[in-house]
């Protein structure tokens, strides 16, 4: 399950968080965006137990898409320890993402 992070849940649901959290930050006019969305949503479901995952919509969102620097769409950053881990930039596919993920 990905999990909708706002203003309001972005510090105890990613900062706090004793797991690695997956942020996917992206827009609803998005192209990239939208398909990269049934991709999260599948590794989400085969990999909640070691990582959490989240999506933040940087329109809604605009001081947390400044905060860590998204300038395009879609970014992924994975937070780890409350910190930004990893970003990547980008749509790409599920198996390219499982990759990344695997030393989470």
């Amino acid at each position: 399950m990905v999990k909708k992070i706002d203003e309001n849940t972005f510090e105890n649901e990613v900062l706090k968080s004793e797991k690695p959290v997956l942020v996917d930050f992206y827009a609803d006019w998005c192209g990239p965006c939208k398909m990269m969305a049934p991709i999260v949503e599948q590794i989400s479901e085969e990999y909640g137990d070691q990582i959490t995952f989240g999506k933040c919509n940087i329109d809604e969102n605009m001081d947390i898409a400044q905060r860590y620097r998204v300038m395009s769409i879609p970014t992924l950053i994975i937070f780890k320890d409350g910190k930004p881990a990893e970003v990547w930039v980008g749509a790409c596919s599920k198996a390219e993402l499982e990759e990344k993920l695997k030393k989470y």
